[in-house]
């Protein structure tokens, strides 16, 4: 079997492909990255350099691209995982998020559809189904309703939507996870946990946002990775599962975890104003995926930050030069007069 992995030189695509080699040294693994300011080709360097995986840069919606890839190189599985991600990019630049999320999808579908692939599938959010009060004992199921709040939501909304519509008009074989918050190694970072670390270990203050009790479950990279390839290999075509932890913590608790982790003092936490659209609470009810296909996570999430922080530790010469690329400084939002915000 050959796999297209696009996104894979992101954050949860390189461990993912990373994971998948080693665990199928006899599969052929091409990367597709188009390598925006937050996707790192050195992420699979090691991989690429010794031939386990070979790299294409290139967007996903070139539809002739991506069939010439699947055609060429003989691939019958693709995993997307490309995706404009960030929350407050999205607040300022929405349209990139539409172009990539949902027309960027519809051209891979169509080029997987071209090509005859035997399994189409799809990485998603739990965001997709709106928040949920800090209160409630509710949980997303996969029958939940999409109340998507941002345009990032939106977009991801877009995408598994389109992706559907491909599996029911076209007979395209996909399957979709909805997975709550990654953390683990090579996070961009402009994502919370690599953010807070990387400014910690610089002495440089963490900016925590007003609704510092705002909830979000954790899950570590590596349990996400053997969710997806269980899926790949034993998933229901036509289904989506769930891939959570149960395991919630706020900002607030994220903070004090990485300055305990690093030494550091709790002075350096800095309130900053909400981000428009900010949403509560995301949980996910994973019982499907658990039930059907005997999947659990491994990684606790004190041991898991914690070895996470380590990694960033010990790993400045990977971090430091993407530092400064972010378009986003978190917290510096302004009113324009068009009603749009804006970092000042």
């Amino acid at each position: 079997m050959g796999v297209l992995v696009t996104g894979g030189a992101g954050f949860i695509g390189s461990n993912f492909v990373r994971y998948y080699a080693a665990r199928h040294p006899g599969e052929q693994v091409v990367v597709l990255d188009a390598l925006t300011y937050a996707g790192n080709r050195e992420n699979i360097g090691e991989l690429e350099r010794d031939g386990r995986v070979a790299f294409v840069r290139g967007d996903i919606g070139n539809e002739e691209l991506v069939e010439h890839v699947l055609r060429t190189s003989r691939l019958d599985v693709v995993v997307n995982f490309a995706a404009e991600s960030h929350n407050s990019l999205a607040i300022l630049d929405p349209a990139r998020f539409y172009r990539t999320n949902v027309l960027g999808t519809q051209g891979l579908c169509e080029a997987a559809r071209r090509a005859g692939v035997e399994r189409f599938h799809h990485i998603s959010t739990c965001e997709v189904y709106g928040d949920l009060d800090l209160d409630s004992d509710e949980s997303f199921h996969e029958d939940s309703p999409y109340r998507p709040r941002t345009p990032y939501n939106a977009s991801k909304a877009g995408s598994d939507h389109v992706v559907r519509s491909y599996g029911e008009t076209f007979g395209l074989p996909v399957t979709i996870t909805n997975c709550c918050n990654n953390y683990g190694p090579y996070q961009f970072p402009e994502k919370v946990i690599p953010l807070f670390t990387t400014r910690a270990l610089q002495d440089q203050h963490l900016p925590v946002y007003q609704s510092s009790a705002n909830r979000r479950e954790w899950l570590h990279v590596d349990d996400h990775c053997r969710a997806v390839e269980l899926v790949l290999e034993k998933g229901t075509v036509g289904r989506t599962y769930h891939v959570g932890s149960g395991r919630e913590a706020s900002v607030a608790d994220i903070a004090a975890a990485v300055l305990a982790a690093t030494g550091k003092p709790d002075t350096l936490v800095e309130v900053v104003p909400d981000r428009p659209g900010h949403d509560r609470r995301y949980l996910l009810d994973s019982t499907r995926i658990r039930s059907e296909l005997g999947w659990a996570p491994e990684v606790s999430f004190a041991p898991g930050l914690a070895a996470t922080v380590a990694w960033y530790a010990d790993n400045e010469s990977w971090w430091r030069p993407l530092l400064g690329r972010s378009p986003v400084v978190e917290g510096s939002w302004s009113a324009r007069s068009d009603g749009a915000v804006a970092p000042h």
